[in-house]
Parts: structure tokens; sequence; C-alpha cells
């Protein structure tokens, strides 16, 4: 057992940090290191079906977490997309393929689970891989994310009903499925009470101890308890995991209980996907290629047509849409879930699964290269997402660009004041949400000359710059710089380099993100530790001015590397000499204080 353990980790270790070099994701990883280790690779192990089923773990906690992300108001503000969107995806998909299994002579309740767990995409494998390139936040990102939302909902209802299409389950209920069903449902609507009434309850008692194993002992024995009992009236442990993570969504361990099951859950998950390649049958792949490849070039161009479509549809432009395609087209980790539980149902044979479970692998191998391809060809993805607004007010005193936590501070003191102001924002997701708070603010690029005019930049006073990105930071001061000369800018900055470049433009109103802040907060650690409010004033303020003179310093050179860190250390030695003559002046008041008895 320890030299099986031992291989698994060298094999995960070595195989996934190359393929995440190589832009694949760590899922390919942890399936190649499988297949090398594995009985139809090196032979190094050979007992795959026990691994399998143990390793299945690490799906039922991924639901779990899956669970406990999804509050129903975040569902709620995706309504339209997931179910939309992502129901569109699911049901033409499916329907697709299980044509194509239905014309190659599979029965009606294979088809129906071949194209089912086809139409899946890998959800770790997606937002992996679209998390790397920074595209989660692009049109095809959310859409993704979106769709994957629906597929990781749908598998729940659809392994709920899989024992309902095999003739096993009629044959174990006595030929009579609905006293399953009618099982089944008692088992829900227990788990859910429990869940409501039950489990705050305990785990706030558990919390109490203040004994952490306690609690993430707790945390498994929900997900465990919660599986066996689905298990127990022949439905799926996957549903009964997920099931309590949804209770938990609201509750105030949710954070808690999802830091304590991550760990187990990733290292379970990457033990399954080692067994998903360990099992995938190399030697169907050598002995029937051409129906493997068949299988793959069919799933690949369905779904990434019918992806292209959807989303069209929903408003998506051509380039984006065809990102979303390629990205989603490759097979899903719970294909493999969905297959073995029908192959133990009856639905499917072994060697359907087997060949389904090949195909699905060189899919995911597929796609991570056909996107970089794709990717290569199609060059930026379009940014833009609709019109800019028309800016229509009165000229006033004050344009904020920026209207973020930072922007939001200058424009509720502002509104209070009862001094008008402009508001652009280039963010229109920002833009939507800002104005349900009744914000008056535009869509719009600062950066544009246009923009600027026509937001009264010519007989504006004041430009506040509340951007702390620095390219678009330095873009935008830029542009006001050169055109409207007049405007006195007042910057936020990300950090110190930030700050030396606005003031390069001629931008003197400068300060540092969080910079007063943190210098509040550390007089209030220095009084905590015991200094009087005279000193942590005196020291805070010191601080503050030497901060300030070392910057102007630094100004002067600071195209110059090599004389900004001798600076820098000059300075700090200087700031410790005064902190040094401070202690002593200090220890001496105290010694005449001692003397004179004052």
């Amino acid at each position: 057992m320890l030299i099986d353990v031992v291989l698994f980790l060298a094999a995960a270790v070595v195989a996934v940090p190359l393929f995440k070099r190589l832009g694949l994701g760590a899922v390919l990883g942890y399936l190649a290191g499988g297949m090398v280790i594995g009985p139809y690779g090196l032979g190094l192990i050979t007992q795959v079906d026990e691994i399998l089923e143990f390793s299945e773990f690490g799906v039922v906690l991924l639901l779990f977490v899956i669970g406990l992300e999804l509050q129903l108001s975040r569902l709620w503000r995706l309504r339209k997309q997931v179910f939309g969107l992502g129901g569109a995806q699911v049901l033409l998909t499916t329907l697709v393929l299980a044509a194509l299994a239905l014309s190659s002579h599979l029965g009606i309740a294979a088809s129906i689970v071949a194209g089912f767990g086809l139409s899946m995409s890998s959800t770790a494998f997606v937002l992996q891989m679209l998390g790397e390139r920074k595209e989660l936040a692009d049109r095809h990102g959310r859409a993704a994310f979106a769709i994957l939302l629906f597929q990781d909902l749908s598998i729940i209802p659809f392994l709920a009903i899989l024992p309902l299409l095999s003739a096993r389950s009629a044959e174990m209920a006595g030929a009579n499925p609905w006293i399953g069903a009618a099982k089944a449902l008692v088992a829900l609507a227990l788990v859910i009470a429990g869940g409501r009434y039950l489990l705050r309850p305990i785990f706030r008692v558990l919390a109490a101890t203040q004994v952490p194993e306690i609690f993430t002992a707790a945390a498994l024995l929900t997900v465990t308890a919660t599986a066996m009992a689905m298990s127990a009236v022949g439905l799926s442990m996957s549903l009964g995991a997920f099931l309590a993570g949804v209770l938990l969504a609201d509750s105030e361990y949710r954070h808690e209980l999802q830091a304590d099951i991550e760990p187990f859950k990733g290292l379970l998950l990457g033990l399954f996907f080692m067994a998903v390649g360990m099992s995938a049958d190399l030697e169907l792949l050598a002995q029937e290629p051409l129906q493997v490849f068949a299988i793959v070039a069919l799933l690949l161009i369905v779904k990434a047509v019918i992806l292209y479509g959807v989303s069209r549809v929903d408003g998506l432009p051509n380039r984006s849409a065809l990102r979303l395609g390629v990205a989603m087209a490759q097979g899903g980790e719970f294909a493999f879930v969905l297959f073995g539980v029908a192959v133990g149902a009856g639905i499917i044979d072994s060697h359907l699964r087997d060949l389904l479970v090949v195909a699905v692998t060189a899919s995911m191998i597929a796609s991570a290269p056909l996107y970089v391809l794709l990717s290569r060809l199609l060059g930026k993805t379009e940014e833009v997402q609709r019109p800019y607004d028309e800016i229509n007010v009165p000229d006033n005193d004050v344009i904020i660009a920026g209207f973020g936590p930072f922007g939001q501070i200058f424009g509720r003191m502002l509104r209070l004041k009862k001094i008008p102001f402009t508001v652009l924002e280039k963010n229109w997701q920002h833009v939507d949400f800002v104005r349900k708070f009744g914000s008056r603010i535009f869509y719009s690029d600062a950066g544009r000359v246009e923009v600027l005019r026509a937001a009264g930049a010519a007989n504006a006073r004041f430009f506040v710059l509340a951007i702390a990105n620095l390219e678009e930071s330095l873009r935008i001061a830029e542009t006001v710089r050169r055109n409207f000369p007049h405007l006195r800018v007042f910057a936020v900055s990300s950090d110190r380099l930030h700050t030396l470049k606005l003031m390069d433009l001629g931008v003197n109103d400068v300060i540092r993100r969080a910079y007063y802040s943190s210098l509040k907060m550390t007089g209030n650690l220095l009084r905590a530790l015991g200094e009087s409010e005279a000193n942590v004033e005196r020291d805070i303020e010191r601080f503050r001015k030497h901060d300030s003179q070392t910057l102007m310093k630094q100004y002067a050179v600071h195209r110059d590397e090599a004389q900004v860190i001798q600076t820098a250390r000059e300075a700090a030695r200087e700031l410790e000499l005064l902190f040094e003559e401070d202690q002593v002046s200090d220890q001496a008041k105290k010694s005449l204080d001692l003397r004179t008895g004052t």
C-alpha cells in the first residue's frame, strides 16, 4: 500500500507541473500520470477498480464544495445565462448525440446516458484553462462559467433518475420503479429537513469547542453520512453531498467548511483523475483507433457547433462565441462517474464504457492545443461589449474617472456636500451595478479626448483619477495633462513606482492606495503594544514626513535604478537613526522623571 502511495505521489509531482508548464492544465497531468503507471502503461499498479471506487469520494467532495458555493442569491443573478444558455446547450447536445447513438443501434436508455454524459464539459479543465489565460472575466469566460454551473446542477437530477432507466432497479423495487422513487423522495426530504434544522446547531456547538480537527471531522462526517443515505436508497452519493453543501451555503460556517474540505477534495480528485487515466484502455485505442477517433471528432464538432450557435443567439460576438465553443467542446470528468454508474445499473456494457472513457480523455487532451491555436488565430478578445453611453449632463466642477471603492468615497462625500460631479467608468458591469443604488454614472472610457470633452473637462476644475491599474491610470493621466492642462488632478496610485510615474506626468496630488489606512492601523498596533498616545502620534508623523521627503529625493533620480536603491537604503538608515535618537531621548526623560519624582 505504501509503495502505491509513493507511486501516485511521484507520478503527480512529475506529471502535473510538466503539463502545467506546457499550458495543458493539471487535470491532463493527472490523467497522463495515471496512464503511465497504470496497467496499460508501465503496469506498476493494477488494482484500478478498487482505486477508482475509493477515489470517487473526491467527486463527492467536489460536489459538496460546489453546493457550498451555490448561494441562491448568486444563482438568481445568473439565472438568464445559467438556465437559458446552459439549459439550451445541455438539451440540444444531449438530443443530437443521443440521436447519433440511436443511429448506431444503441438502445434508448443507453443513447440517452451516452448523449447526456458527453454533453458535460470539464469544470476543472475549462475554468483552470481560462483562469490561467486571464479570460474568466471576458464574455466567453462568464458564459462558460454559467454553462458549467448549469451542467453541475443538471448532473444531480439526472443521477437521481438514472436508476429509473435501469431494468435492474425495477427488479430491485419489486418490478415497480415508483417504490424506489418514493424511497428516494423520503430520503431527500429527511436530508433537507436534517440539514436545515440540525446541521447548524451541531456545527455551532462544535465550533464552540475550538478544536479544529473535530470541526474538520464533523465536516467529513456530514458529507459521508448524506452520501451514504442517498446511496442506501439507490441514488448517487454525489447527490447527498451536493444537498449537504447547498443547505450550508448560507451558514456562517461556509468558508471554514470549504477550507477544511479543500485539501481532501484536491488530493482525492487528483487520485480520481489518475485512476481514470489508469482505467483508460490504451489497448482499445490501438485496436479500434478509427472508432475512437470518430467519437472524439463527432464530440468536438457537435459540441463546438451547438455552443457557438446558442451563444450567438444569446448575443455573444462572433469571436467570443468561437472561443466558447472550442474551450468547452471536450468531455468532462462527470462523464466518468456517470458511465460507471450506468454500467453498475446495467444500462451500458463495460466495453462501451471503456470506449467512451477513452474518447472523453482524448477529447480533453485535444481541447487545450486546439484552444491555444484558435486564440493565436483570433488574437485579442473583443473588449467592447456594448456602445458607450451618451454623456448629456451639464458641466460640473469635478470629474471622477473610475468608480471602484476609492472613487465611491469621493462620490459619497461630494454628494453629502451637494457638490455635483460626473463619473466615467469603463467596466459596464460595474456601471449597471452602481446604478441600482441611484448613482449617476456613465459607461465610457476616460482616456479618450472626445469623451472628456463631452463630460465637460474644458470647463471643469478638478479631475479625480481613481484607477489603481498602472497602465490605464497613466494613459488617462497623459490624455488629461496633454489636452486639459488647467485641470488639477487628484490621483490614486497602486505603489511607489506608480506614484513616481504620475509625478512624471505633472500629477502632484497623488496618494498611494491604503497608505493612510496602513499608517492608521500601525498606530493602533503601537497603542496596543503599550506606546503612549503622544509617542504614537509623533512616530507616525515623523515616518510620514520622512517618507514624503524620500519620495521627492527618489523622484529626482527615479530614472536611475541604482540611484533609487541607494536613496532608499540611505533613507532607511536615516530613519532608523532618528527613531534611535527618540528612544534615547525617551529613556533620558523617564530617568529624569524618576529622579525628580514627577
